[in-house]
């Protein structure tokens, strides 16, 4: 006699009224803020949703949620980190040419959204980016910095340029 498998929704339902209180006060005590804590609780069930993990594939809920919602932290670190350069190398320019808030935002989320890119490229593939558009290294440069051929480069500039600008585009 087989056992009905219960919809993915009805899974995720009974994993989150079982440990997102736990998830708020874990993330709470690292995080120190309340609302942001439950907006990355919130966003770690998003991320289980979004990957279609079944809740019966979870061993181990509460590492695994923990798991889950420092990687978010680990982005939201980072995102705070480049809106602060970014914020800073504003503040630097003269009023005159100091771009409108809506050209700010604009261009705050096309950072994020590359550094969401990047994070996604193998190491070298990322590097490489890095390195010509950031440090302005030759290819020559690049492929003697990271110890493989400027054909490897090449490759791998235009892997990160493509996957940028397709994400830009979309």
């Amino acid at each position: 006699m087989s056992v009905p498998v219960q919809p993915l929704a009805d899974d995720f339902a009974g994993l989150y009224v079982e440990h997102s209180t736990w998830l708020q006060g874990w993330l709470r005590r690292r995080i120190g803020d309340t609302f942001a804590a439950a907006d990355l609780a919130q966003d770690t069930f998003l991320s289980l949703l979004d990957r279609k993990t079944a809740a019966e594939e979870i061993r181990e809920p509460r590492p695994f949620l923990a798991t889950v919602a420092n990687r978010l932290l680990a982005h939201r670190h980072r995102r705070q980190l480049l809106e602060a350069a970014y914020l800073e190398a504003l503040a630097c320019l003269p009023e005159e040419v100091a771009p409108s808030p809506e050209t700010r935002l604009m261009a705050l989320q096309s950072l994020q959204e590359i550094d969401r890119v990047l994070d996604g490229l193998p190491p070298k593939v990322r590097e490489a980016f890095l390195l010509a558009h950031l440090v302005e290294l030759s290819y020559a440069e690049i492929a003697e910095r990271l110890r493989v051929s400027m054909s490897s480069v090449k490759q791998y500039l235009a892997r990160a340029n493509r996957e940028c600008l397709f994400a830009m585009t979309v």
